[in-house]
């Protein structure tokens, strides 16, 4: 059902993330016979992905045919290949949390306009919660207008992660990040869901959030979330231009400032001393660390 207070595009997008989330509630219902395959260590893809994908893509088009698409799943093969206008999804964020039943995922769309996050929607199935938010108009959950938390001391606050899962992911590096990040906070959170990590901010139920690794479908929506919910999103420099470069830092105005103190010298935009500093530090943790058990 279409609201009269939401942009038309949201509306439409709304329509989409319900129609995906239906399929995925039926899948959860049963989801041991859900097929299951990896497209690289960690990184599962399955036949719900890519129903909830095909559902969401025909939904759009049918409303916008002259829109592009970028999708998780299928790139950029379907709709129009030059248009301003470019739909981002991602069918099911958190697919490793739905695979072993852990009800903490979402489906993720966001509407690019000449490269900028214009219109969003984060819908979380288990719940039944719809994000939504239109650049200049502020962000909802439901009917409920959503602002960042007002906490302004780190070390009341907590904060949520994502952990390298990759072949080639540079533990030691993160396993720095996060030790100072937890000696400095209320607490450290990884629930499995970048795009539902980016809402909970906006909405105030964490103060901040940080990860390594994220592709545009994972943050793009939730980034428009917590800029129209008064927080700020950028990378761990502190910079806007962030959605393709892999790193993702969101907070209230003066939490992200505290983090971007602490979590700017990972940055791979960080400066040459500071790029060293960390390499010694992470050779260090390295050393330091219990070699690998023998390989029977």
């Amino acid at each position: 059902m279409s609201s009269p207070n939401l942009h038309p595009m949201i509306n439409v997008a709304v329509k989409a993330a319900r129609a995906a989330g239906a399929i995925i509630n039926r899948a959860a219902l049963d989801v041991e016979s859900v097929r299951v395959s990896q497209k690289q260590v960690n990184d599962f893809v399955t036949e719900v992905d890519q129903a909830a994908e095909v559902a969401i893509i025909e939904t759009l088009l049918a409303a916008y045919p002259g829109h592009g698409i970028w999708a998780e799943e299928s790139g950029r093969t379907h709709g129009a290949q030059d248009s301003d206008y470019v739909w981002i999804i991602d069918p099911l964020d958190g697919t490793t949390n739905f695979i072993h039943g852990l009800p903490v995922y979402c489906v993720s769309i966001a509407l690019a306009v000449k490269g900028k996050v214009e219109q969003a929607v984060i819908y979380d199935p288990t719940r039944n919660d719809l994000f939504t938010a239109t650049r200049g108009r502020g962000a909802f959950l439901n009917d409920r207008r959503l602002r960042v938390s007002k906490r302004v001391r780190l070390q009341e606050c907590l904060i949520s992660t994502g952990f390298p899962f990759r072949q080639g992911d540079d533990f030691n590096t993160y396993l720095r990040m996060m030790g100072d990040v937890m000696q400095r906070t209320a607490g450290l959170r990884r629930p499995g869901a970048a795009a539902l990590d980016l809402a909970y901010v906006a909405a105030g139920f964490t103060d901040g959030f940080f990860e390594t690794g994220l592709q545009p479908w994972d943050v793009a929506a939730g980034s428009l979330l917590v800029t129209e919910a008064g927080g700020l999103v950028g990378n761990f420099t502190g910079e806007a231009d962030f959605l393709e470069q892999k790193e993702c830092l969101a907070g209230t105005p003066r939490i992200y400032g505290q983090l971007v103190a602490l979590l700017g010298k990972y940055s791979k935009f960080a400066g040459a001393g500071d790029k060293a500093a960390v390499r010694q530090a992470t050779a260090e943790l390295a050393a330091a660390s219990p070699p690998e058990p023998n390989a029977l």
